[in-house]
């Protein structure tokens, strides 16, 4: 028997080197099968199914937390539940900005450079990069037909339909720190304390049919529907602008859990 079969052969054969080139050829195909299914699962989830979002401000504090230089919360949006069916009173929602006056100081995430910029935005259907699009969160209101006002004289805080809302969500010590100091305002009784519209008096708004007006948690520190009344839509957003309605908190660890849905209107 020859003892050089049973080590390294110190020569190559043709058929060897056809033999690895097959097994890279493999490996290679099979590598961009798994990637290729990878990125189609994660384009589906993300259009259909649902989406990853970061919470930029305090205008839902202390549902949902944001701030300049903080953690911010990662949040996760439901796309599928207003395929069937239409957002509630109660039900927090990411929406797009409907008019100009909801854009502010927002600029554009996507680069100037022209190849950068097709690069983001083919990120963006995956998921990698943020859409190009500014999108907001707050607290669905009141709903298409229904009327929504606020009159600080008599008291009762916000109303729909003329009913006073019970609203849970608002942290009314975090509404008495931000008014501390400031003395008589829009946003004061004379003693200082909070008033009940938790800003000034507005409406009556009859929501039209198809939108939904929105206002934040914290209520003294968020830019909702009262602040663009005077748009084409009176501060409302159409339901088409919706992306879906927060589910869970996902990031950071210490606030990992569910989002509530409380209709303020029972």
């Amino acid at each position: 028997m020859d003892s050089s079969d049973d080590g390294a052969r110190p020569w190559r054969l043709k058929t060897d080197s056809a033999d690895d080139e097959k097994k890279k050829s493999s490996v290679l195909r099979e590598i961009v099968i798994i990637v290729g299914c990878v990125l189609l699962v994660t384009w589906v989830l993300q259009t259909f199914i649902g989406r990853q979002y970061v919470i930029p401000s305090e205008s839902m504090e202390q549902t949902l937390h944001g701030c300049t230089g903080c953690t911010n919360d990662r949040i996760v949006i439901d796309k599928i539940v207003y395929r069937f069916g239409d957002p509630k009173p109660g039900d927090v929602v990411v929406f797009k900005a409907p008019t100009e006056s909801w854009d502010g100081s927002w600029q554009s995430p996507r680069s100037s450079n022209a190849v950068i910029k097709s690069l983001q935005n083919g990120l963006s259907w995956f998921g990698f990069a943020p859409p190009d699009e500014n999108n907001l969160v707050k607290r669905v209101i009141a709903t298409g037909g229904q009327t929504v006002a606020c009159k600080n004289a008599d008291g009762k805080g916000v109303t729909v339909d003329g009913k006073p809302l019970t609203e849970p969500y608002i942290d009314k010590k975090l509404q008495a720190e931000s008014v501390a100091g400031l003395g008589e305002s829009d946003f004061t009784n004379a003693d200082s304390t909070p008033n009940s519209c938790y800003g000034a008096d507005f409406g009556p708004i009859k929501v039209p049919a198809g939108n939904v007006w929105v206002m934040g948690d914290n209520r003294l520190n968020s830019a909702d529907s009262r602040y663009h009344i005077t748009d084409e839509l009176q501060g409302t957003v159409p339901v088409s602008n919706i992306r879906g309605k927060v589910r869970f908190i996902i990031y950071p660890l210490s606030r990992i859990g569910g989002v509530d849905a409380v209709n303020p209107q029972k």
